[in-house]
């Protein structure tokens, strides 16, 4: 590899998945970035999908995109939002994405002959996509999905043991996430899952040098002095992260512990980290404040809300900076009555994909611009937005081609070289796409620019023929395409607050910045509750 340049942390996780891997290796990065470093952040995943874009969002959350349209998982959001970096597609690695590069190579020839093996072929893969997503940083931290021992996760444990024969092992360190669990019944924590998840690891060829304890309470540094005891390693490198009130608490939590030192002597760099941004989040997150909000957030998948994290965090970044309470209040979609919207101060549509649930988010629009209700319209909440303005302004049948492709009153529908690929994976309008915004509009006066640029994750457009009986349901368009060809948003002049766009604004909303859109949208709120 020449040169060394760049020091690498692995984390990994044990007993179980969804315990915090991605939070607590988030964390690290903005520790690290706030001694000064240029922090990178990969996550690879296990899966034999070739990207996160046709995962079921009700198994395993939001799909992400990033600023270059790649489709992945949700942890890139906590990447971005706790360092405050956009992530790439370099970011995220599937085992799908690897062999089928690897059977491509394969069948060109590539290999010259040799038998193609997991070892050495996939994990010098895996080394290949880790260097290329470091590239430029002086920190990279990689995060392994799923759990140490999951089958289809071996190869990615053995890559990054033998990352270190490539760089060294004094530029590698291994972070293992696990959990212990609390029984009530004997009142005590249970530690031999954690011991157990350290001995696989161990069995790799792996000793973690920073052991993160999840647990649902506080408990008593014996704890941790009894793992580190198991690990090998010294009493400070075990940190316990019981559930906080916030995740954003846990960057200051990491920091306060022995942890600390480990990474000091890692980067040998004793520099405080400066975490002032995070300190004052922390003030305002535990303020008491005043005044509630309630938002209705109509969707489909009211069961995870991880299907709509950065959606909900967007809104939990504005009521901070607003100093406002946040009530999230999930509207069934499918089952949601008039009853349910004036119940709430403001109503919001997030983005997805189907026919379920899609006349109860018409229905939230209409109701919006019927009763002056603030609403927030994100992707599918801009389409079904049109959808009931058309509705208001004559066309009966007004619809998206994507739920009724028989409509001759198709106010949304499908771009021709979209055509064909509806069931497709990585065809989307995916990625960053610019918007200009019409001068005098509510977009521009939020955003406080008139050239602007969002994420998209979506394949039908509105539908521009319609736009007189749009308009005479009570919405114009207020920012389109550079070219002027697609719609980009709709606001409702006569309304106190009523946007959408047809971008993912949550994607870049950052709990210490938080998205224009969204801290607007709350702000009128304020004036409502």
């Amino acid at each position: 590899m020449g040169k060394i340049n760049t020091k690498y942390i692995f984390v990994t996780g044990g007993v179980l998945s969804g315990v915090g891997k991605g939070i607590t290796a988030a964390s690290i990065g903005a520790i690290l970035k706030g001694k000064g470093f240029k922090v990178s952040m990969q996550k690879c995943d296990p899966y034999l999908n070739v990207d996160a874009g046709l995962l079921n969002p009700v198994e395993h959350g939001e799909c992400f995109v990033t600023r270059d349209g790649a489709e992945t998982d949700l942890d890139l959001g906590h990447y971005e939002r706790f360092l405050d970096e956009e992530t790439t597609r370099n970011s995220i690695t599937l085992s799908g994405k690897l062999f089928q590069d690897l059977i491509a190579k394969e069948r060109s020839g590539g290999f010259h002959g040799q038998t193609v093996q997991l070892v050495p072929h996939l994990t010098d893969a895996i080394h290949e996509a880790i260097k290329k997503a470091s590239e430029g940083s002086d920190i990279h931290i990689c995060e392994i999905g799923g759990t140490v021992g999951d089958y289809e996760g071996l190869s990615f444990v053995e890559a990054i043991r033998t990352f270190a024969n490539l760089v060294g092992r004094e530029n590698c360190l291994y972070v293992s996430v696990l959990y212990v669990p609390f029984l009530s019944t004997s009142k005590e924590f249970k530690t031999k899952p954690a011991q157990n998840a350290l001995k696989d690891l161990r069995g790799f060829g792996i000793i973690p040098d920073i052991v993160a304890v999840r647990l649902e309470k506080h408990a008593g540094r014996n704890v941790a002095e009894k793992i580190a005891k198991f690990a090998g390693i010294e009493s400070d490198a075990v940190i316990l992260l019981p559930d906080a009130t916030s995740v954003y608490d846990v960057p200051l939590q990491v920091r306060d512990s022995g942890v600390l030192n480990v990474l000091n002597r890692f980067v040998d760099s004793d520099k405080e980290p400066d975490m002032t941004a995070w300190e004052a989040l922390s003030q305002r997150v535990g303020m008491k404040k005043d005044q509630t909000v309630t938002v209705g957030l109509v969707a489909k998948y009211v069961d995870n809300e991880d299907t709509y994290f950065s959606v909900t965090e967007a809104l939990k970044s504005a009521a901070f900076a607003s100093g406002v309470n946040l009530e999230i209040k999930w509207l069934n979609a499918e089952k949601v009555t008039s009853e349910d919207f004036d119940a709430v101060d403001g109503l919001l549509v997030p983005g997805g994909f189907g026919t379920r649930g899609t006349e109860g988010k018409i229905a939230a629009a209409d109701y919006a611009l019927e009763h002056n209700k603030p609403y927030l319209g994100l992707c599918l909440g801009l389409q079904m937005a049109v959808v009931a303005a058309a509705r208001r302004g004559g066309l009966a049948r007004a619809n998206s081609e994507e739920f009724d492709d028989k409509t001759p009153e198709n106010v949304v529908y499908i771009m021709a070289d979209q055509k064909g690929k509806e069931s497709t994976g990585g065809t989307m309008r995916l990625g960053d796409y610019p918007a200009h915004l019409q001068s005098g509009s509510l977009a521009e006066r939020v955003y406080g620019a008139r050239d602007i640029v969002e994420r998209h994750r979506h394949r039908y457009e509105v539908n521009q023929k319609f736009l007189p009986e749009i308009e005479a349901g009570g919405v114009v368009v207020s920012g389109a395409s550079p070219d002027g060809k697609l719609v980009e948003f709709i606001e409702a002049p006569d309304s106190t607050f009523f946007v959408a766009t047809q971008a993912h604004p949550e994607f870049r909303s950052r709990p210490t910045r938080p998205h224009p859109l969204f801290a607007a949208f709350i702000e009128s709120l304020k004036e409502v509750s």
